[in-house]
């Protein structure tokens, strides 16, 4: 056979059997999605790479514009991994004779419950001159744009700010006690960690509904309702009043008062920087649990880090014009973390970004950050797919989404979203149809 014979053997083999995938796919995709009666008054979107053949599996509906929801953590991951430093700096700081001048990074590590190790606070605790702190590089606001108003008391809907301390939220614990005769009488202790000095008003549980607490919409009053529970937790996000609350708390913290002020003007090499964490690993529990409060901070670090000030929708303007040009559908994308309804993106941009992830950052690092099949926010679903699937789950009322990376039986690696909007059903619903549909993309 001459070579060129064998050439186009070779292609027309690799079609035939590309094309022979691509309706395999097809099938599945309409078996346990698009066919099936539960989704029927839902719009779906799905997109499927195939990496061997370095060309798409499926598209259906994959240029389509879907609210993503949590999905957009993926836009987030991305940028804090490709200009965060491996270790991202907890605070900068600058020191003459007479002071010490801060300037916040946004790190939200800072006095956070999970990390355990405050380089910060040790710093702060060891100065003996006067410390003041600069509010100067925050050009953002609380709350993002489309943020649902009524979820503020909510602790996944925490406020952005430059100095974020104990995750933006106060963590409140009753204890009920048992009388030393063993009665049904009890007393009960209300706690909050940290201790705040703000205003607190207590109530009973008139509606037999449970220990909880709310706080008042604009100002840092908090209302505890006092339950039957023998032991309860819940967490509460305060105002941040800019980096004033933060600094009320870290006053009791280090034992002495942070003063507002503006640093003296000098030469940018004459800062310094305490580190913090190793990016990544506030990156995982980003991807792993959901967490809002990092995605909105860790986008706040980027822009500070190539901007010189702390501005959600100015990093967001400047990473679209320029590592995100190659959209083929330019998205909306307004915040870090998916709580806005503005949010708008197509399959193949989520795929887009998927990929370019794993070109310039490896497998073998993406499968830290992200979950796998029974971890974190997939707890409970894709067990047999553990350490095949590493993808995104993003949800909100009538949003399920799911990105990410599958590898196949055959070991065949593919890069996927799926996006469901509109849907009016049980969220679990939709999930297990789409757990179904992945189960099946892998074992075919």
């Amino acid at each position: 056979m001459s070579v060129s014979r064998y050439l186009f053997a070779c292609w027309l083999l690799f079609f035939t059997l590309s094309g022979r995938a691509q309706k395999q796919v097809a099938s599945i995709a309409e078996k346990y999605l698009l066919r099936d009666a539960q989704l029927s008054g839902a719009h779906i979107g799905i997109s499927v790479y195939d990496v061997s053949l370095g060309k798409d599996a499926y598209n259906y509906q994959g240029d389509k514009f879907f609210v993503p929801a949590s999905n957009t953590k993926i836009m987030t991951c991305y940028a804090a991994m490709k200009y965060l430093a491996p270790v991202v700096p907890g605070i900068r700081h600058y020191e003459n004779d007479t002071a010490v001048y801060l300037s916040p990074t946004a790190d939200p590590s800072l006095l956070h419950r999970d990390f355990m190790h405050q380089p910060v606070i040790g710093f702060l605790q060891r100065q003996t001159k006067k410390i003041y702190i600069s509010g100067a590089g925050w050009k953002g606001k609380p709350l993002g744009p489309g943020w649902s108003w009524d979820d503020y008391n909510e602790a996944y809907m925490t406020e952005r700010n430059a100095l974020p301390v104990y995750g933006n939220t106060i963590l409140w614990v009753q204890e009920r006690m048992s009388n030393s005769l063993g009665s049904a009488d009890s007393s009960v202790s209300v706690y909050s960690d940290p201790e705040i000095s703000w205003k607190v008003k207590f109530a009973p549980d008139t509606a037999n509904s449970g220990f909880s607490v709310t706080r008042d919409r604009d100002q840092n009053i908090f209302n505890v309702t006092e339950g039957r529970e023998k032991y309860k937790t819940t967490e509460t996000p305060f105002v941040v009043n800019g980096i004033q609350s933060a600094l009320e708390l870290l006053k009791d913290t280090i034992g002495r008062e942070i003063l507002i002020a503006e640093p003296p003007t000098v030469l940018p090499s004459e800062w310094q920087t305490i580190p913090s964490y190793p990016v990544d690993s506030l990156l995982r529990p980003m991807m792993y649990r959901s967490d809002n409060f990092m995605a909105e901070q860790l986008l706040l670090m980027v822009s500070g880090s190539q901007l010189g000030v702390m501005d959600d929708s100015a990093i967001i303007e400047a990473l679209l014009a320029k590592e995100f040009d190659g959209f083929a559908q330019k998205p909306e994308w307004v915040d870090g973390s998916g709580l806005s309804r503005y949010n708008l993106f197509t399959p193949k941009s989520f795929v887009y970004i998927l990929n370019k992830m794993r070109a310039e950052f490896g497998m073998r690092r993406i499968k830290t950050i992200f979950p796998s099949g029974g971890d974190g926010t997939l707890q409970g679903f894709y067990q047999k797919e553990k350490g095949a699937l590493y993808a995104k789950t993003g949800s909100m009322s009538g949003v399920v989404a799911l990105s990410g990376y599958l590898y196949t039986k055959s070991n065949k690696l593919l890069v996927f979203s799926v996006m469901v909007n509109n849907f009016n059903g049980k969220t679990s619903v939709a999930r297990r149809k789409i757990e179904r549909f992945i189960s099946e993309l892998r074992n075919s």
